[in-house]
Protein backbone atom coordinates (compact mmCIF):
# COMPACT_ATOMS: atom_id res chain seq x y z
CA UNK A 1 0.00 0.00 0.00
CA UNK A 2 1.89 3.32 -1.14
CA UNK A 3 1.27 6.31 1.17
CA UNK A 4 -0.89 8.21 0.16
CA UNK A 5 -3.22 5.15 -0.01
CA UNK A 6 -2.40 4.87 3.31
CA UNK A 7 -3.20 8.36 4.27
CA UNK A 8 -6.89 7.98 2.39
CA UNK A 9 -7.41 4.94 4.65
CA UNK A 10 -6.33 6.67 7.68
CA UNK A 11 -8.74 9.82 6.95
CA UNK A 12 -11.39 7.53 6.33
CA UNK A 13 -11.02 5.85 9.44
CA UNK A 14 -10.73 9.28 11.68
CA UNK A 15 -13.84 10.22 9.83
CA UNK A 16 -15.76 7.45 10.41
CA UNK A 17 -16.40 6.78 6.88
CA UNK A 18 -16.22 2.86 5.33
CA UNK A 19 -14.03 2.44 2.79
CA UNK A 20 -12.84 -0.76 0.52
CA UNK A 21 -9.34 -1.19 -0.76
CA UNK A 22 -9.39 -3.01 -4.45
CA UNK A 23 -6.41 -4.64 -5.39
CA UNK A 24 -6.08 -5.96 -9.00
CA UNK A 25 -4.00 -9.26 -8.15
CA UNK A 26 -2.30 -9.41 -11.64
CA UNK A 27 -0.93 -5.81 -12.21
CA UNK A 28 -0.37 -5.52 -8.26
CA UNK A 29 -2.44 -2.39 -8.26
CA UNK A 30 -4.75 -0.45 -5.77
CA UNK A 31 -7.27 2.01 -4.92
CA UNK A 32 -9.00 3.17 -1.94
CA UNK A 33 -12.84 3.75 -2.72
CA UNK A 34 -14.90 5.02 0.68
CA UNK A 35 -18.49 4.93 0.79
CA UNK A 36 -19.55 7.94 -0.39
CA UNK A 37 -17.27 7.41 -3.81
CA UNK A 38 -18.76 3.80 -4.86
CA UNK A 39 -18.43 4.02 -9.14
CA UNK A 40 -21.83 2.57 -10.59
CA UNK A 41 -21.59 -1.33 -12.72
CA UNK A 42 -20.58 -4.45 -11.59
CA UNK A 43 -17.82 -3.35 -9.19
CA UNK A 44 -19.75 -0.84 -7.62
CA UNK A 45 -22.00 -3.07 -7.07
CA UNK A 46 -20.12 -5.45 -5.39
CA UNK A 47 -18.50 -2.65 -3.08
CA UNK A 48 -21.85 -1.81 -2.22
CA UNK A 49 -22.52 -5.94 -1.23
CA UNK A 50 -19.63 -5.54 1.13
CA UNK A 51 -19.96 -2.64 3.08
CA UNK A 52 -23.09 -3.69 3.77
CA UNK A 53 -22.06 -7.47 4.99
CA UNK A 54 -18.31 -6.24 6.39
CA UNK A 55 -16.70 -8.96 4.45
CA UNK A 56 -13.36 -8.73 2.72
CA UNK A 57 -13.10 -11.25 0.00
CA UNK A 58 -12.09 -12.40 -3.89
CA UNK A 59 -14.36 -10.94 -7.16
CA UNK A 60 -14.15 -11.63 -10.45
CA UNK A 61 -15.30 -8.54 -12.59
CA UNK A 62 -14.38 -8.13 -16.44
CA UNK A 63 -11.68 -11.18 -16.03
CA UNK A 64 -9.74 -9.62 -13.61
CA UNK A 65 -9.25 -10.98 -10.32
CA UNK A 66 -9.72 -8.29 -7.65
CA UNK A 67 -9.02 -8.58 -3.84
CA UNK A 68 -12.10 -6.08 -2.16
CA UNK A 69 -10.62 -5.55 1.54
CA UNK A 70 -13.05 -3.71 3.51
CA UNK A 71 -12.72 -1.15 6.24
CA UNK A 72 -15.79 -0.28 8.13
CA UNK A 73 -16.01 1.94 11.35
CA UNK A 74 -17.12 0.16 14.45
CA UNK A 75 -20.25 0.24 15.17
CA UNK A 76 -21.66 1.69 18.06
CA UNK A 77 -24.96 1.49 20.08
CA UNK A 78 -25.85 4.41 22.14
CA UNK A 79 -28.26 3.47 25.64
CA UNK A 80 -30.32 6.69 26.88
CA UNK A 81 -31.83 4.67 29.97
CA UNK A 82 -30.02 2.13 32.67
CA UNK A 83 -32.58 0.18 33.18
CA UNK A 84 -33.47 -3.35 33.14
CA UNK A 85 -33.55 -3.62 29.53
CA UNK A 86 -30.35 -2.11 29.28
CA UNK A 87 -28.75 -4.52 31.73
CA UNK A 88 -29.46 -7.38 29.13
CA UNK A 89 -28.70 -5.84 25.63
CA UNK A 90 -25.35 -4.34 26.66
CA UNK A 91 -23.45 -7.70 27.23
CA UNK A 92 -25.45 -8.92 24.07
CA UNK A 93 -24.32 -6.03 21.63
CA UNK A 94 -20.68 -6.33 23.12
CA UNK A 95 -20.74 -10.20 21.85
CA UNK A 96 -22.69 -9.21 18.61
CA UNK A 97 -19.56 -6.60 18.03
CA UNK A 98 -20.68 -3.20 19.06
CA UNK A 99 -19.68 -0.72 21.30
CA UNK A 100 -21.87 0.21 23.85
CA UNK A 101 -22.34 3.28 25.63
CA UNK A 102 -25.00 3.82 28.85
CA UNK A 103 -26.40 7.60 29.38
CA UNK A 104 -28.88 8.19 32.01
CA UNK A 105 -28.29 11.03 34.56
CA UNK A 106 -29.90 9.18 37.16
CA UNK A 107 -27.37 8.37 39.05
CA UNK A 108 -29.52 5.90 41.26
CA UNK A 109 -29.39 3.92 38.05
CA UNK A 110 -26.37 3.85 36.07
CA UNK A 111 -24.25 2.41 38.50
CA UNK A 112 -20.69 1.00 38.27
CA UNK A 113 -22.52 -2.28 39.60
CA UNK A 114 -25.00 -2.60 37.39
CA UNK A 115 -23.34 -1.80 34.08
CA UNK A 116 -19.68 -3.29 34.91
CA UNK A 117 -17.08 -3.09 31.81
CA UNK A 118 -19.38 -1.09 29.97
CA UNK A 119 -18.93 2.58 28.92
CA UNK A 120 -21.32 4.11 31.53
CA UNK A 121 -22.04 8.34 31.33
CA UNK A 122 -24.16 9.80 34.47
CA UNK A 123 -25.50 12.91 32.54
CA UNK A 124 -27.65 14.44 30.97
CA UNK A 125 -27.40 13.22 27.04
CA UNK A 126 -27.02 16.50 25.52
CA UNK A 127 -23.54 17.09 27.58
CA UNK A 128 -22.25 13.48 27.10
CA UNK A 129 -22.80 14.09 23.00
CA UNK A 130 -20.62 17.35 23.29
CA UNK A 131 -17.55 15.34 23.73
CA UNK A 132 -18.95 12.33 21.97
CA UNK A 133 -20.80 12.82 18.98
CA UNK A 134 -22.90 10.39 16.87
CA UNK A 135 -22.91 9.64 13.31
CA UNK A 136 -23.86 7.29 10.48
CA UNK A 137 -22.62 4.29 12.39
CA UNK A 138 -24.09 4.81 15.58
CA UNK A 139 -27.23 2.92 16.95
CA UNK A 140 -29.75 4.84 19.41
CA UNK A 141 -31.80 3.02 21.75
CA UNK A 142 -34.08 5.18 24.11
CA UNK A 143 -35.67 3.24 27.11
CA UNK A 144 -36.62 5.92 30.21
CA UNK A 145 -39.71 6.53 28.94
CA UNK A 146 -38.88 10.17 30.00
CA UNK A 147 -39.03 12.19 27.53
CA UNK A 148 -36.82 14.79 29.18
CA UNK A 149 -34.39 12.26 29.03
CA UNK A 150 -35.04 10.26 26.07
CA UNK A 151 -36.27 13.57 23.39
CA UNK A 152 -32.68 15.29 23.24
CA UNK A 153 -30.70 11.60 22.80
CA UNK A 154 -33.91 11.24 19.80
CA UNK A 155 -33.35 14.53 17.92
CA UNK A 156 -29.40 14.37 17.83
CA UNK A 157 -29.60 10.60 16.67
CA UNK A 158 -31.98 12.17 13.57
CA UNK A 159 -29.69 14.93 13.22
CA UNK A 160 -26.70 12.88 13.42
CA UNK A 161 -28.33 9.97 10.11
CA UNK A 162 -27.50 7.50 12.58
CA UNK A 163 -28.83 4.00 11.38
CA UNK A 164 -30.70 3.21 13.92
CA UNK A 165 -33.03 5.07 15.88
CA UNK A 166 -35.63 3.14 18.41
CA UNK A 167 -37.69 4.12 21.48
CA UNK A 168 -39.34 2.23 24.14
CA UNK A 169 -43.29 2.85 24.55
CA UNK A 170 -46.93 2.31 23.22
CA UNK A 171 -48.41 3.67 19.89
CA UNK A 172 -50.27 6.21 21.54
CA UNK A 173 -46.74 7.14 23.72
CA UNK A 174 -45.19 7.60 20.51
CA UNK A 175 -47.66 9.74 18.98
CA UNK A 176 -47.01 12.11 22.01
CA UNK A 177 -43.51 11.85 21.62
CA UNK A 178 -44.12 12.78 17.83
CA UNK A 179 -45.86 16.05 18.69
CA UNK A 180 -43.00 16.84 20.72
CA UNK A 181 -40.42 16.24 18.25
CA UNK A 182 -42.45 18.19 15.68
CA UNK A 183 -42.45 21.18 18.35
CA UNK A 184 -38.32 20.80 18.81
CA UNK A 185 -38.14 21.40 14.46
CA UNK A 186 -37.84 17.83 13.35
CA UNK A 187 -39.42 17.49 10.01
CA UNK A 188 -41.95 13.93 9.67
CA UNK A 189 -39.78 12.08 7.87
CA UNK A 190 -36.76 12.12 9.88
CA UNK A 191 -39.41 11.19 12.97
CA UNK A 192 -41.02 8.22 10.72
CA UNK A 193 -37.14 7.05 10.78
CA UNK A 194 -38.07 6.26 14.33
CA UNK A 195 -38.39 2.64 15.11
CA UNK A 196 -41.83 2.11 17.60
CA UNK A 197 -42.34 0.55 19.39
CA UNK A 198 -38.49 -0.62 19.56
CA UNK A 199 -37.54 -4.03 18.74
CA UNK A 200 -38.61 -6.36 15.92
CA UNK A 201 -42.56 -7.96 16.91
CA UNK A 202 -41.09 -11.70 18.22
CA UNK A 203 -44.07 -11.54 20.82
CA UNK A 204 -40.85 -10.44 23.59
CA UNK A 205 -41.93 -9.55 27.33
CA UNK A 206 -39.20 -9.98 29.58
CA UNK A 207 -36.48 -7.20 29.54
CA UNK A 208 -34.43 -10.04 28.46
CA UNK A 209 -36.32 -11.03 24.89
CA UNK A 210 -36.83 -7.32 24.88
CA UNK A 211 -33.20 -6.55 24.59
CA UNK A 212 -33.11 -9.83 21.77
CA UNK A 213 -35.63 -7.92 19.56
CA UNK A 214 -34.03 -4.65 19.74
CA UNK A 215 -30.69 -6.03 18.87
CA UNK A 216 -31.83 -8.19 16.17
CA UNK A 217 -33.84 -4.72 14.66
CA UNK A 218 -30.16 -2.85 15.34
CA UNK A 219 -28.66 -5.72 13.20
CA UNK A 220 -30.96 -5.68 10.25
CA UNK A 221 -31.12 -1.75 10.18
CA UNK A 222 -27.29 -2.21 9.93
CA UNK A 223 -26.97 -4.55 7.36
CA UNK A 224 -30.20 -3.31 5.02
CA UNK A 225 -28.66 1.08 5.87
CA UNK A 226 -28.73 3.24 2.92
CA UNK A 227 -25.23 3.82 1.64
CA UNK A 228 -23.97 7.40 0.25
CA UNK A 229 -22.91 7.09 -3.28
CA UNK A 230 -21.97 9.49 -5.66
CA UNK A 231 -22.35 7.36 -8.48
CA UNK A 232 -19.03 7.89 -9.56
CA UNK A 233 -18.40 6.32 -13.35
CA UNK A 234 -16.41 3.22 -13.02
CA UNK A 235 -12.22 3.19 -14.40
CA UNK A 236 -10.68 0.88 -16.42
CA UNK A 237 -8.44 -0.24 -13.80
CA UNK A 238 -8.37 -0.77 -10.19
Amino acid sequence: MDVWTLTALNTAKRDRRGAVLVSDLAAGTSRLITEDQVPTGDLGQEIEVRLLSGKSGMVEIDGRSLFLNVHLPPPKIVVIGAVHISQALAPMAALAGFAVTIIDPRTAFATPERFAGIDLHADWPDDVFASMPLDRYSAMVAVTHDPKIDDPGLIAALNAGCFYVGALGSRKTHAKRIERLSAAGLNGEAIAGIRAPIGLDIGAATPAEIAVAILAEIIQSLRRRSLVSASIPQEANA
